[in-house]
């Protein structure tokens, strides 16, 4: 038996040329288009979450606990060791500790991640015999901190209006940046012949001011959705 268009050779049981794939019909025979082998489903292997982030865990206690086991056992003290400790272990809090939870609350890890830097920021003042934590350290992250947790607790709780929650965050950033600036000047006597945070202040109330608007009128908003494809999101 050969193939009606490119003439090669068949077997009886084929039903495909193999070289041209044109299909193969012969008038004295049935063709059974289903499979003649059992069709049996693959189930992939399920990864077992607690496993591996109890794996993931071991790991990170080497560069959380052995630093700080190290610089005990060399100097009777803690100093650089807890520098590197302090951030693994707020790395570890926030990008791997959540992974441990089905559904974990962003609500509750941002701020203690914030808490975190903040006590990170205290050690290591205090180490250096700085004094800038209270001048510094604590207002800048902290109010950096009640931002940022404001705006998760927002998006997260609260399922429409989120164009006006990120608009309201970036005016506050712009706050901060004055803030920042204000703590820098005070604190380090960095007097600069300009404000530079003017600049950001104003991006950010513009970009700030753009989203309010963009939420109020609701032309804009639907032709938001078309041209990123936004879906059931109540912006």
């Amino acid at each position: 038996m050969y193939c009606i268009k490119c003439g090669a050779k068949l077997s009886d049981g084929q039903t495909l040329c193999p070289i041209c794939e044109t299909r193969v019909y012969h008038p004295d025979f049935t063709i059974n288009e289903e499979n003649t082998y059992p069709k049996i489903p693959f189930k992939s292997e399920a990864i077992n979450r607690k496993g591996l982030m109890f794996v993931i865990t071991m790991l990170f206690l080497v560069p959380i606990v052995l630093p700080v086991l190290l610089e005990l056992g060399w100097r009777q003290n803690i100093s650089w060791s807890g520098y590197a400790s302090g951030g693994a272990l707020i790395f570890y809090v926030t990008f791997v500790m959540p992974h441990w939870f089905k559904k974990p609350n962003p609500v509750i890890f941002t701020p203690v991640s914030f808490a975190l830097t903040i006590g990170l920021l205290l050690f290591i003042c205090y180490q250096t015999g700085g004094n800038w934590f209270m001048s510094f350290a604590f207002p800048v992250a902290g109010s950096l901190g009640l931002i940022v947790t404001a705006t998760t607790a927002l998006l997260y709780y609260v399922k429409k209006g989120c164009l006006y929650t990120i608009g309201g965050m970036f005016m506050a950033l712009g706050v901060w940046t004055v803030l920042l600036e204000y703590d820098i000047r005070t604190t380090f006597k960095a007097y600069t012949p300009f404000h530079w945070s003017i600049a950001p202040l104003t991006v950010f109330f513009v970009v700030g001011a753009m989203l309010i608007v963009i939420a109020i009128v609701r032309p804009l908003r639907e032709s938001l959705r078309r041209v990123f494809f936004i879906g059931k999101v109540k912006i």
